[in-house]
């Protein structure tokens, strides 16, 4: 059984996230937010995005752990907002989001898989590398403009994967040093 459709592990489980789910998602993510360890998440946003989302379980059918795949194209997703209550770190819970959030870009045949995190060693033992932010231009383009720290970033890009090559998206005229949109064929 994948891990994305109900898999149990250590008493775990891990499951596709579900409109109710979002208030839960929300008090997760905002335990980080706090601490300027993950960007905050307005609840409407959980709301309309909650299909992204993917949680973890304990034994009670507490959610514990959360995470998401912000799909950009065929060439890119991000693995965004993972989310582990403090009182269940040591489980293997944000293992278990990464892992089945890697399975689902595996299975829609994304190319590239990034993350942009304060957390870098975390990730790294699950096969991500460093990348420079430039190497990513939809991501940039696409959230990093609307963020309050786009000109003070203190988050390490990171990829499992083929860095694209090309964007989805147009040049939208914003000068952000050293990202430069190269146009699909």
């Amino acid at each position: 059984m994948s891990a994305s459709s109900g898999h149990k592990s250590n008493g775990l489980k891990i499951r596709k996230a579900i409109l109710p789910d979002a208030t839960t998602i929300h008090e997760l993510i905002e335990v980080y937010a706090q601490d300027n360890i993950l960007l905050p998440r307005p609840i409407t946003e959980l709301f309309e995005n909650v299909r992204d989302f993917t949680v973890v379980e304990d034994e009670s059918g507490h959610i514990i752990g959360c995470g998401a795949l912000h799909v950009y194209g065929p060439h890119l997703t991000e693995v965004r907002s993972i989310a582990v209550h403090p009182s269940s770190k040591g489980l293997g819970a944000g293992r278990m989001v990464v892992e089945a959030l890697l399975e689902e870009a595996k299975r829609n045949q994304i190319t590239c898989v990034c993350l942009f995190t304060r957390t870098p060693g975390f990730f790294k033992h699950l096969g991500f590398q460093v990348a420079q932010r430039e190497q990513l231009p939809d991501k940039i383009y696409k959230d990093c403009v609307a963020c309050p720290f786009l000109n003070n970033c203190d988050e390490v890009a990171m990829y499992i994967g083929e860095i694209p090559k090309t964007s989805v998206y147009t040049d939208p005229g914003i000068r952000i040093p050293l990202v430069q949109i190269v146009k699909s064929a």
